[in-house]
């Protein structure tokens, strides 16, 4: 696993008339994620409308559409996975967003999944933080907010610049998008081809923003098998 902990190693030493005990404390503060360890995978839901996250009769926001299916699929195949519960995300703030993903060890070999506004905070992340490598990282729809529409409440958010060459600070991109989704999605990835280089596209139909609605089903055996793709 790759979250802090502490263990205690005790020691006889000198044992004399007494026999004392000398205990070690020996501090472990984070455990790689490496070949030797659990890979680990982190999925960041998308920004929901306020009345959505209010609204007592819908689960949270990480346990909405597929989230939990696909975190339970990757739980089956030794990936150690969590989805992120970011405070208030129906109005994202960047700092806020960042604090909660650095909880978690990223490594080399950790996998990184975004949808939507999780998807664009993803491109954010990445392109700031050049001495950064990870995994494999797909974005589902990704939104950046493109027309600044002052009714999403991004403040500063997308606010950057996208590093052309993040991709080879990754084990790969990949772009899912649906011909049907929303114009600012579509604009989205249009930008995403224009400012970062080596990126792999995935285009549907009918998928709208690839949301329970949308897909009809909590299953996303398509994002699964990309997950999983050698």
């Amino acid at each position: 696993m790759f979250w802090p902990y502490s263990v205690f190693h005790a020691t006889m030493v000198g044992r004399g008339e007494t026999g004392s005990l000398k205990n070690e404390l020996c501090e472990i503060d984070r455990l790689p994620t490496s070949s030797k360890f659990m890979r680990n995978a982190i999925l960041i839901p998308g920004r929901p409308d306020q009345d959505e996250y209010y609204d007592p009769a819908r689960p949270t926001n990480s346990n909405d559409h597929w989230f939990p299916w696909l975190s339970k699929q990757l739980i089956l195949k030794d990936i150690f996975t969590v989805a992120l519960e970011i405070p208030t995300p129906w109005q994202p703030r960047y700092t806020v967003w960042k604090k909660e993903l650095e909880r978690f060890e990223l490594t080399a070999e950790t996998m990184l999944v975004g949808h939507s506004c999780g998807g664009g905070f993803l491109i954010r992340y990445l392109s700031e933080h050049p001495d950064l490598r990870v995994g494999k990282v797909i974005l589902v729809a990704p939104w950046t907010n493109p027309s600044n529409n002052p009714r999403s409440d991004t403040a500063d958010f997308f606010d950057f610049s996208m590093d052309r060459g993040l991709v080879s600070r990754t084990s790969g991109v990949t772009v899912f998008y649906s011909t049907n989704d929303d114009g600012s999605i579509l604009k989205t990835v249009a930008l995403i081809r224009e400012n970062i280089d080596q990126v792999t596209y995935r285009e549907f139909a009918n998928k709208g923003h690839f949301c329970l609605d949308d897909l009809g089903t909590v299953e996303f055996p398509e994002l699964l098998n990309e997950c999983l793709k050698k």
